[in-house]
């Protein structure tokens, strides 16, 4: 007796259920990582406007303005867009951050490392996806 082996055996059946509830799992693996930049980002700027403000002021160079005003709104951009929308944003947050902490990296822009790198882990999982 010859066993037969049809077409029809040999590839994976997926249900639209499944593939949907897969692309589910991703969007919340890269949601997770983006919602993080966004918290560090926005602990590290409130550190750096706390830094402009204080009795010993940090110096006011374009570094420092950056870092306390860019990277929140960008990786809050970036974490709750669209797909389309939150790939451009976290783009524009990872030049804002590393522009930021090359220049500052003395003062404030260490505190930014930390939520460049959860940027970054999150946006390559968003990009992986399908838009």
């Amino acid at each position: 007796m010859a066993a037969e082996n049809t077409f029809s055996q040999t590839l994976p059946v997926t249900s639209p259920a499944a593939e949907a509830a897969r692309h589910e799992r991703r969007a919340l693996q890269d949601w997770r990582w983006l919602r993080a930049a966004f918290f560090l980002a926005g602990a590290a700027q409130l550190i750096t406007i706390s830094a402009l403000t204080s009795a010993d002021p940090l110096a006011v160079t374009w570094s420092s303005l950056l870092l306390a005003i860019a990277p929140a709104p960008l990786t809050a951009a970036a974490a709750f867009a669209p797909a389309l929308a939150g790939r451009v944003a976290a783009v524009a947050a990872a030049a804002a951050l590393v522009a930021g902490i090359v220049g500052g990296i003395a003062h404030t822009g260490a505190f930014f490392l930390p939520a460049l790198v959860a940027l970054a882990a999150g946006t390559a999982l968003r990009w992986r996806q399908p838009a």
